[in-house]
């Protein structure tokens, strides 16, 4: 039977400051009237019920977590204690499902993307449920079709061409490419034999942990163990001496670059990971002078600025552009949109100077 774990532990800070450690990226209303967590959610149901979905996220979110998701069984949205990375999140979630269905197929799917139609998300996620059936040793991926030399994102490089799914092309993986620079990004658009990354990943719950046995051992120990124990404690507190010996680590890096059979199948959905507070442009309409505005807002010469505010606080601009504009509580962020990446500096930066409360 198909399952599925979200990952919904990420911080999301390049979104600060509406983003914080209490309210992090996937919590956040960005595309929308639901939170990204929860269009995730609405995205698997269909093809998925929630006594088989499980939710890794922090512990000091699990409650939030539960609010946004309450259909979902509380045992089933496990709180980390520490960040880890994605690989001990994927070996937790595989042991959890393969003991509660050793022949189950587990589909990986982060918290925080916007995916769409989601119907044909459910399509994707069919053919490559079949796929696994047929290839039980086999790594799904889901590769999407890049529309601009992105170097945000990572890639994955096609081979051999298989049987189509559900009238989608499905390749054999033949190399994983890290994020690349604005002139290898270029080629691999104009080669076309390169998908994005979608950060989605299907396989049998018992390949996954073979792939950690054989690569992360020590990780797939724990993650069994954590499941025993969690069998007569299923607290958060329970477990967090055995998940803070997990190794931090990618899923990518642990096991994705090192699984003899990875395939991917051709997407044909709109995807976007909303790394950044540049997203909302792909994902809200601009105004006659380009702006993309998300406040009560008045402007004179005001041009390609991304402004964003909350009640009734005013926003008011002169004679500017090229700017990110984001008020949210205590807290207003001015940058260049062409160092939105800096984001992440700023939020180190006052971390540095003890500023918790503004984090």
């Amino acid at each position: 039977m198909l399952h599925a774990l979200i990952m919904a532990g990420g911080g999301g800070t390049r979104f600060w400051p509406r983003s914080r450690q209490s309210r992090p990226k996937q919590l956040l209303r960005l595309g929308g009237d639901r939170s990204l967590l929860q269009m995730t959610w609405e995205r698997l149901e269909p093809c998925i019920p929630p006594e088989r979905t499980w939710v890794l996220t922090a512990a000091r979110l699990r409650d939030e977590v539960q609010a946004h998701l309450p259909a979902i069984p509380p045992h089933q949205i496990v709180g980390e204690p520490v960040a880890r990375d994605t690989a001990p999140c994927v070996a937790l979630g595989a042991a959890s499902v393969a003991d509660r269905d050793p022949e189950a197929v587990m589909a990986v799917v982060p918290a925080d993307h916007i995916i769409e139609p989601p119907q044909e998300f459910g399509r994707v996620l069919h053919a490559a449920a079949e796929l696994v059936q047929d290839e039980p040793q086999a790594i799904v991926t889901i590769g999407i079709s890049p529309t601009w030399p992105s170097t945000g994102y990572g890639y994955i490089q096609r081979g051999q061409e298989l049987t189509p799914r559900q009238n989608l092309r499905v390749f054999q993986v033949r190399k994983f490419h890290e994020k690349p620079d604005r002139a290898t990004a270029e080629v691999f658009l104009r080669s076309g034999e390169f998908y994005w990354n979608g950060g989605v990943f299907i396989a049998r719950a018992r390949t996954f942990l073979d792939q950690f046995r054989r690569h992360e051992p020590e990780i797939a120990q724990l993650a069994d163990a954590i499941v025993a124990r969690r069998r007569t404690d299923p607290s958060d507190r329970g477990f967090a001496d055995l998940f803070e010996r997990m190794k931090k680590v990618s899923f990518d890096y642990a096991v994705m670059e090192k699984c003899p059979r990875i395939l991917t199948i051709e997407a044909r959905f709109r995807w976007d990971d909303v790394g950044s507070w540049l997203a909302l442009e792909r994902l809200h309409p601009q105004d006659a002078t380009g702006n993309t505005i998300l406040a009560e807002h008045v402007g004179v010469d005001t041009s390609r600025c991304i402004i964003v505010g909350e009640g009734k606080q005013i926003i008011a601009t002169i004679g500017v552009s090229n700017l990110i504009i984001v008020q949210d509580g205590e807290c207003i962020l001015v940058a260049d949109r062409s160092r939105e990446g800096d984001v992440k500096k700023v939020v180190e930066l006052m971390r540095q100077r003890g500023w918790e409360r503004h984090l």
